[in-house]
């Protein structure tokens, strides 16, 4: 009767609060991230080594070290850290190297993992392998994780801050996990094909300047995709800081920078991004950056990367941005 009356003609007033504070929340920037496709609202963040000791004891939390060396997670990790190496998500599929595993082989690497549908998860790495960090962040947005961490500064980092370590083995159960794809954070070659010179479309493609103008003959055919911007990953990292003290690739520059980076190179939030490389494990450090860090809204990931592109009759472009070749086969 209490709530009827709130909503009756004898407290209109009220009514029309509720009406105007429901408004605002749809409104104001920032309360409700625009998502592009989506299936539902995710996450993915780069967070302090404070951040990870202030949340150690949340039941909820999942921490996964994909270091790809084992000797190096037995020497030392983040507690509660469970290893599986990045390298394990990936293998063949009967046509090209290094997919990303099916979606019935991912919810079982991720449930041996300890990770439930209901999990938050960290993830961390070392060095250059921040994209394996990275990598398995995208995956578990894309099989259906919601609330995805990434250490920033890596293990290095973490270490550096002063955080505890330990060499003991976490002790759990496997989760429950049933992957909920969402295809609509990747791209297909045959939608690149469609997307290729579109007006609004950007390709980023990070991989090292001597891979991208097609100097060093490594795949089928060597280039990069008609019209796409040269960003190499690490200009997103301290990699190459002046200070030796803080070189660290697996740490991000601040936000303003890489805003600055981007404007530079006439990337624009309203674009509809697409990022790729080699095998689709370095672009996924720029989807993270823009897509949920910049809260850039169109952001995809071209996942079979150049390794597939250069299996195709699809145009092929070498040199410096813009220097369209027709060697198509």
């Amino acid at each position: 009767m209490h709530t009827r009356s709130l909503l009756s003609g004898k407290k209109p007033h009220i009514f029309v609060l509720l009406v105007s504070l429901v408004a605002s929340l749809i409104l104001i920037p920032g309360w409700i991230q625009p998502s592009f496709g989506a299936t539902g609202k995710a996450s993915i963040q780069f967070v302090s080594p404070e951040w990870v000791a202030a949340n150690a004891k949340d039941p909820s939390l999942r921490v996964l070290d994909v270091r790809t060396a084992p000797l190096e997670y037995i020497a030392g990790h983040v507690p509660g850290a469970v290893n599986i190496a990045d390298s394990a998500f990936r293998g063949p599929n009967g046509v090209l190297p290094v997919q990303y595993w099916d979606t019935d082989k991912l919810g079982s690497l991720f449930s041996k993992s300890g990770v439930s549908n209901s999990s938050k998860v960290l993830v961390y790495s070392a060095g250059n392998d921040v994209l394996g960090a990275t990598m398995v962040a995208y995956l578990l947005e894309r099989s259906g994780v919601k609330d995805v961490y990434v250490l920033d500064g890596g293990f290095a980092g973490y270490k550096a801050a002063g955080q505890t370590t330990t060499k003991a083995f976490p002790r759990y159960t496997a989760g429950k996990f049933t992957v909920k794809d969402n295809p609509a954070i990747r791209v297909s070659v045959d939608q690149v094909e469609k997307l290729i010179s579109k007006p609004g479309v950007v390709f980023i493609d990070p991989r090292p300047p001597e891979l991208f103008r097609g100097e060093k003959d490594i795949w089928v055919r060597n280039g990069h995709i008609p019209g796409a911007k040269n960003i190499p990953w690490p200009t997103f990292t301290e990699a190459n800081n002046a200070q030796e003290n803080l070189k660290n690739p697996h740490k991000l520059k601040s936000l303003d920078e890489i805003r600055k980076l981007l404007a530079e190179r006439g990337i624009k939030p309203t674009d509809d991004i697409i990022v790729t490389c080699s095998t689709g494990r370095e672009a996924t450090l720029q989807y993270v950056v823009l897509k949920h860090l910049l809260g850039y809204p169109k952001v995809r990931v071209y996942e079979g990367s150049w390794t597939e592109y250069s299996t195709t009759n699809l145009p092929v472009a070498t040199g410096p941005e813009k220097t369209v070749t027709s060697d198509a086969r």
